[in-house]
């Protein structure tokens, strides 16, 4: 019985680690998706810039021409520089994805020992009921 205790609170612990391991990979995934879209809007910011360019040399303004160049080429830095970023959190959001799984490994590990501890004690108490049960009616026909 007070294995069964033990291992009810190792489980508890191992679910409390699991659900840390679950917050960090969803704070990396949502870190993973917040740069995403600042690259997506760095590109689109890149092609303002181009479009800028295009729209100057219609209408021979060169301040509009060199605004749109210097918007395309801070864009196309800002990119670079989301790209490097990007794959450094994928990295991180792996290496926790893999700490959540084998948490969540462990945790059923524990579930399963809860469950046979749990099943065994059952076992244990149906025998000392039905040996009570047998002594009690041993008892009975010794004393008719």
């Amino acid at each position: 019985m007070a294995g069964s205790r033990a291992l009810g609170r190792l489980l508890r612990v191992l679910e409390l680690v699991e659900e840390q391991a679950r917050a960090a990979l969803e704070m990396a995934m949502a870190e993973l998706s917040r740069l995403e879209r600042a690259w997506a809007l760095a590109g689109e910011r890149e092609r303002r810039g181009w479009r800028l360019v295009t729209a100057s040399a219609r209408n021979g303004e060169a301040w509009d021409r060199l605004a749109g160049l210097e918007e395309a080429r801070a864009a196309r830095r800002l990119a670079g520089v989301l790209r490097i970023r990007i794959a450094e959190v994928e990295r991180e959001a792996a290496r926790r994805r893999e700490a959540f799984l084998a948490r969540r490994v462990e945790r059923r590990q524990a579930e399963a020992l809860v469950r046979e501890a749990q099943a065994q004690e059952a076992i244990e108490a149906n025998r000392a009921t039905q040996q009570s049960v047998d002594e009690w009616f041993l008892n009975r026909r010794e004393h008719t």
